[in-house]
């Protein structure tokens, strides 16, 4: 049975996204070098970089390109993983450490390099991304970050209380932190531009084509859509994330797919405008529930945070209520200015909080987890998937590719995923 997920109509992103490339569902069955199950960054990223390998590529997605989590997002590009460079080294020590840190860096630099070279229209800006600290423990943090990042060659820098108020048009932190690497983009607009390189490279992108079936015969893997078509490919790559559902065994079962609700206002009279994030950062909190916001190129406020597990219900604007309210004791000056966009997207955690490649069966590459971080993480897990696709070499991926494990009791994730949400909404401390 195919899962129904919340529409991507009412976000602020399929409002004002370019134009979607034409496709079509797949019609007939047919042969390539690879077949890729999602269309979606890492999808996208990993056809183009085959492509321009010379390899035959086809792309299948059961909704639209962009749909799932990659055309719903905050679009922020921020660099890194859920650890800091010294965590990681403690983790997994210095030589293997240094490895996954360079590749998390580069995640940025990726995406952008991605839209300069194929011209891609994409709204966008890069001016930094900045962290701030809701409590003095978090003010620790940020300094740990900035000494981290520094010791990386990167110009990150601690922002005092003042500062971070004018940088951000808020008064609500203790301080924060900035990395002068970060920037946004419109998300949607940048998976659809994905798609048209990509599709110029010679992959064939094929939507409202859901995978329903995954069969090896004779070094052939046999991918059948619900159309009843096949595509017969000697490599399949699995690149649904957050959407993943039953299409391998217990594949669904190793992440939390929880859910980041989003709402982003009118446009910003231009008095308040000058006031909120006057220089163009675009910003995170360091709270374990944390707050994302951003102005986007139509001069909109755009906050997001975690919500339900479930989906909430597109007409029930008080589904989106908490952040509402978050955005008017972040930023009272926005009183009064309408709410005009609510949306939600699917985020896959894994039980590490590390990026996660799984090799389950010979020829059947698996990506899945980013941790909220996936605008560049899996543009740049695209170009290592295709690396290693092309090459057989291992050495090029940022993680070893492991075996795949459910999360413990999983049948119980949403009553501990509620708790671990009841906890941090008493710990985090209040706006």
């Amino acid at each position: 049975m195919t899962r129904t997920y919340f529409p991507l109509a009412p976000s602020l992103w399929a409002a004002t996204a370019v134009e979607a490339p034409p496709s079509e569902p797949l019609a007939q069955d047919m042969q390539a070098d690879v077949v890729i199950v999602g269309a979606g960054f890492c999808g996208l990223s990993t056809a183009l970089h085959l492509a321009e390998q010379g390899v035959r590529v086809v792309v299948l997605e059961a909704q639209e390109v962009g749909f799932g989590g990659s055309g719903r997002n905050g679009g922020q590009v921020i660099p890194g993983l859920k650890y800091d460079p010294s965590e990681l080294i403690a983790k997994l020590g210095a030589d293997k450490a240094q490895p996954l840190i360079d590749f998390a860096a580069g995640t940025v630099d990726a995406v952008f390099n991605l839209i300069d070279k194929h011209q891609m229209d994409v709204p966008r800006v890069r001016n930094g991304w900045i962290q701030g600290s809701h409590t003095p423990a978090a003010l620790k943090l940020a300094e740990r970050r900035v000494r981290d990042w520094n010791a990386q060659g990167v110009a990150a820098r601690f922002l005092e209380r003042d500062e971070t108020a004018r940088l951000l048009g808020t008064d609500k932190y203790h301080g924060g932190w900035l990395d002068p690497r970060g920037g946004g983009i419109q998300p949607l607009s940048y998976a659809r531009g994905l798609a048209r390189a990509a599709l110029a490279a010679g992959v064939q992108i094929y939507t409202r084509s859901p995978v329903t079936e995954l069969q090896n015969s004779g070094g052939k893997w046999q991918v059948k859509t619900a159309q009843g078509c096949q595509v017969s490919a000697e490599r399949v790559v699995l690149c649904t994330n957050g959407y993943t559902d039953n299409l391998w065994p217990s594949l669904s079962k190793t992440i939390i797919d929880a859910n980041s609700f989003q709402i982003a206002t009118e446009p910003l009279p231009e008095a308040v405008r000058r006031t909120i994030l006057p220089e163009g950062h675009v910003s995170s909190d360091a709270r374990n529930l944390l707050l994302y916001y951003r102005i986007d190129h139509t001069g909109r406020l755009m906050l997001g945070g975690r919500g339900t597990f479930q989906d909430p219900d597109p007409s029930r604007k008080d589904h989106w209520s908490h952040l509402e309210s978050a955005v008017h004791k972040l930023f009272p000056q926005t009183a009064g200015i309408p709410i005009a966009y609510r949306w939600c997207g699917r985020v896959a955690i894994t039980r590490d909080y590390f990026p996660h490649i799984h090799e389950p069966a010979p020829g059947l590459l698996i990506d899945i987890g980013c941790q909220g971080r996936g605008v560049g993480l899996q543009t740049r897990m695209g170009q290592a998937l295709a690396s290693y696709v092309h090459s057989g070499d291992r050495s090029v991926l940022p993680v070893a590719p492991t075996d795949i494990k459910a999360f413990p009791l999983y049948g119980l994730r949403r009553a501990y995923v509620a708790a671990a949400i009841a906890w941090y909404k008493m710990t985090d401390g209040g706006l």
